[in-house]
């Protein structure tokens, strides 16, 4: 199962699809074949291990998510391993998914032996932002802003380029890249007109680009920049979070990356809506009122909204601080 969950990670975090890997084993446990999910569209991680034998009869599937049992893309992992003849499948993590679930039940009636949560919280806890997706049906959000080190995001006339370092606005660029979409406020749409690309250290552009999201009931602009974005542009007409997030999910977005400045990223904070913080921290003071977070309707210590600091990570002069919401708080 560590092995599969070795092959798992090199499937790609974007696409809507969990990264999963999948062993074949024979009957003395020795490895036959391998594979991987290489992102939507492509083959599953059984089908991509099964493609490379030419008979699977008898053997064991180890595999990192319980196998789907429904038509998309692709067609079910559980008719695939059925008609392969696998004698047994052992999964670690069962499928949330509503439709995508039901894969074990689907081996057992087919007389397959299956036996699942093998290394589960293992698996659970690399598969989790996928998984909290899933369950929850609304994309995984993580909130980033660049700030002084006395949490300013600008100087008093406004000027907020670049308080980071170059090595820090790389990081910003590979976690975009990293990302399904990157949601932004109209505000910061025409007040500094981003392209929102993901873009190498040359100024290349990387091989996957978020789609952005503006945020707001008005228009972006014919001339913005983002409008070229070369994933497109959602404009969300809108500024109900949760129904935003909602009707991202059912684009079959898990990942959404916020650079939309202090309104948008106050307004997600408040609803409850901010699964992950990144913050970029720069050995700088600003001083002044223009905080990297507004408002968040909280009154007294006692209601704070408490982290975890899951990593930090020095990037040139700066920090980049990674931390997720304490349950509860």
């Amino acid at each position: 199962m560590r092995r599969a969950l070795e092959l798992a990670a090199r499937g790609p975090l974007t696409g809507g699809n969990p990264q999963v890997g999948c062993v074949l084993l024979d009957a003395g446990g020795a490895v036959v074949a391998e594979g991987w999910h290489r992102g939507a569209g492509t083959a599953h991680a059984e089908v991509d291990a099964l493609s490379r034998l030419e008979d699977a009869r008898g053997l064991t599937a180890v595999v990192t998510l319980e196998p789907c049992n429904h038509t998309g893309r692709t067609g079910p992992c559980s008719e695939a391993l059925i008609a392969a003849g696998v004698a047994r499948v052992v999964y670690a993590v069962s499928d949330p998914g509503h439709e995508s679930a039901g894969g074990a039940a689907r081996l057992r009636e087919a007389g397959v032996e299956v036996i699942g949560g093998v290394l589960a919280d293992e698996v659970r806890a690399f598969l989790h932002v996928w998984l909290t997706a899933v369950a929850r049906h609304r994309p995984w959000v993580t909130v980033k802003w660049a700030s002084t080190l006395d949490g300013r995001a600008a100087a008093a006339d406004g000027t907020s380029q670049w308080i980071t370092g170059t090595a820090a606005r790389q990081r910003v660029h590979e976690q975009r890249a990293a990302s399904d979409a990157i949601l932004v406020g109209i505000g910061t749409v025409l007040a500094d007109d981003p392209a929102l690309t993901a873009r190498g250290d040359g100024g290349e552009l990387l091989a996957h680009q978020p789609i952005p999201v503006v945020v707001g009931e008005r228009g972006v602009p014919a001339t913005a920049a983002v409008r070229a974005h070369p994933a497109g542009l959602i404009e969300t007409g809108s500024r109900d979070l949760e129904a935003i997030l909602r009707e991202l999910d059912a684009r079959g977005i898990r990942r959404v990356y916020v650079e939309g400045g202090p309104t948008l990223a106050s307004a997600l904070i408040a609803a409850g809506l901010a699964d992950e913080y990144a913050v970029y921290l720069a050995p700088v003071l600003l001083g002044g009122d223009r905080l990297a977070v507004g408002d968040l309707g909280i009154p007294t210590i006692a209601d704070a909204r408490r982290l975890r600091i899951t990593s930090i990570e020095q990037l040139g002069d700066d920090l980049l601080v990674t931390a997720r919401p304490i349950q509860g708080s």
